[in-house]
């Protein structure tokens, strides 16, 4: 990867901003990804997000925080917050826009922390890439939370993007991967990134992966297209 997000969210805050993102996945076409929408201000947010927002408690973790939108609002509200992300140039966006602790590093990383909240948004599920990987992740998540601490995070059942098969609509599914497994490509001005894995969840899914690595499953919000925020807890 060229961290090609990076440069854009870069450009963006040091006013260099001329086109934006544009990403395409093995099953849809080329989409836009505005750059003003990453820097969305709480009032802006959808629904989903501002519930997990009011939802944080304690000491909060980002995990792929990006521009850093969410941990700035929280950080504004007093919350002590850690934001990461992979991506160098995001955290040196988020350290321009006043974010105290930002840090490049891999969530699988991190150790020896605890959490109260931990946020995953925007498909925080897409971090686990593929379904085999759900555990290891789920595992690793479970070391930085403390006892009462609790796991935000969002996914979307991807039924609506496959054809449905015959009148009681049943769906065409691929029969060789999990429908909500995607490949995804990012393009910005004349770069373009290598394809890499991102994992939509359904609901029934993700609820028998959590409740098989120690975790309560609850859902505190549904969207109007199949999208949800789930809260783990131990």
């Amino acid at each position: 990867m060229k961290d090609i997000l990076g440069k854009a969210l870069l450009d963006f805050q040091k006013g260099n901003y001329t086109e934006d993102i544009r990403t395409e996945t093995n099953i849809s076409e080329e989409d836009i990804l505005p750059l003003p929408y990453l820097f969305r201000d709480f009032s802006e947010m959808p629904p989903l997000e501002k519930e997990a927002l009011e939802f944080c408690k304690g000491k909060v973790l980002d995990v792929g925080c990006g521009a850093g939108s969410h941990s700035l609002h929280l950080q504004k509200k007093g919350f002590e917050i850690t934001s990461i992300d992979t991506s160098e140039g995001a955290i040196e966006v988020c350290k321009l826009r006043g974010i105290k602790d930002a840090r490049n590093i891999n969530l699988l990383q991190l150790k020896e922390e605890k959490f109260d909240t931990i946020l995953l948004l925007m498909n925080g599920t897409g971090i686990f890439q593929k379904l085999e990987l759900i555990d290891s992740y789920l595992q690793h998540l479970k070391t930085l939370l403390n006892i009462k601490g609790q796991i935000l995070i969002d996914s979307s059942d991807l039924r609506y993007m496959y054809d449905e098969g015959d009148d009681e609509g049943s769906i065409m599914v691929p029969s060789d991967r999990y429908y909500g497994e995607l490949e995804f490509i990012i393009h910005y001005k004349n770069w373009t990134s290598e394809a890499f894995d991102w994992l939509y969840l359904d609901e029934q899914i993700f609820k028998n992966s959590c409740l098989a690595n120690g975790f309560q499953f609850d859902i505190i919000y549904r969207g109007e297209n199949l999208d949800y925020l789930a809260k783990l807890t131990l």
